[in-house]
């Protein structure tokens, strides 16, 4: 499974956070799940992000800063359907846990090579 490291802003402390994630490809952003292994709140990373939606990613010795946002409607479940075809223990996660898992699409800001 493909890996990157996602760093946030934390929302109260104001430091950067770093946790690595799996991810999917979309044309050319992608795509990272709040699973927090199903347990019923969202992790600490997707609060950070709703606070401050940029970021930066690392990939190997790539780093671009990114602009995130919660996919919703018709591209969630595209989306989702695509994340558990790749990595069923995402539906397995979804299971666990009464609230909808979020899906978010980390877009390369305009400054990056």
């Amino acid at each position: 499974m493909p890996v990157l490291l996602l760093t946030t802003t934390g929302r109260r402390s104001g430091r950067p956070h770093t946790t690595a994630l799996t991810f999917l490809s979309d044309g050319r952003n992608l795509v990272i799940v709040g699973s927090n292994g199903g347990v019923p709140k969202d992790p600490d990373w997707m609060l950070n992000l709703r606070a401050n939606p940029r970021a930066v990613i690392q990939m190997g010795d790539v780093r671009l800063a990114v602009r995130s946002r919660e996919a919703a409607g018709a591209k969630r479940s595209e989306l989702w359907n695509r994340v558990v075809q790749k990595y069923s223990g995402y539906a397995a996660y979804q299971s666990r846990t009464n609230r909808t898992i979020p899906v978010v699409i980390l877009e390369p800001e305009r400054d990056n090579p």
